[in-house]
């Protein structure tokens, strides 16, 4: 399944000449993009949700983010028993405390955060590939059937 494209409202974008740009409501300072993964403080917290700092993986576009000051994404984490959690994507190895560990991306826990109130972070993995990408929203999609 190939990743949904939307178009963003017009009042979001302006055209110049053949290219559409955004409105960028903070022109040169970063803005989370749709694949990022990027550090968010998930507290306060309720529940079975997770708490304190944890890499979430984007999955709002940049102009959303950008005008909004909301990032929509997916958080991650890498507890072992996620292993056998059939809404958990593997993305790959990190280390943490010197300790090499699988990433899951728990595609059960979609979630808003405003990513300027909590001081939100590039994250060291970057952007998640194409593939992983399109894998973890198959597996959204089987949840939330858009």
């Amino acid at each position: 399944m190939a990743v949904k494209r939307c178009h963003p409202p017009s009042a979001w974008v302006q055209k110049i000449g053949n290219r559409i740009m955004s409105k960028a409501a903070s022109p040169g300072l970063w803005v989370p993009e749709r694949q990022n993964i990027i550090w968010i403080d998930c507290n306060p917290q309720a529940g079975q949700e997770m708490r304190d700092i944890h890499p979430f993986l984007v999955l709002s576009p940049l102009i959303f983010n950008d005008r909004t000051s909301l990032v929509i994404g997916l958080p991650m984490t890498t507890a072992e028993y996620n292993a056998n959690n059939p809404f958990a994507v593997a993305v790959g190895k990190t280390t943490k405390r010197k300790i090499e560990q699988t990433s899951y991306v728990l595609c059960h826990q979609p979630k808003s955060f405003d990513w300027r109130v909590r001081g939100a972070k590039p994250h060291p993995l970057g952007k998640l590939g194409d593939n992983l990408f399109v894998q973890v929203c198959e597996r959204l999609n089987q949840i939330i059937q858009l």
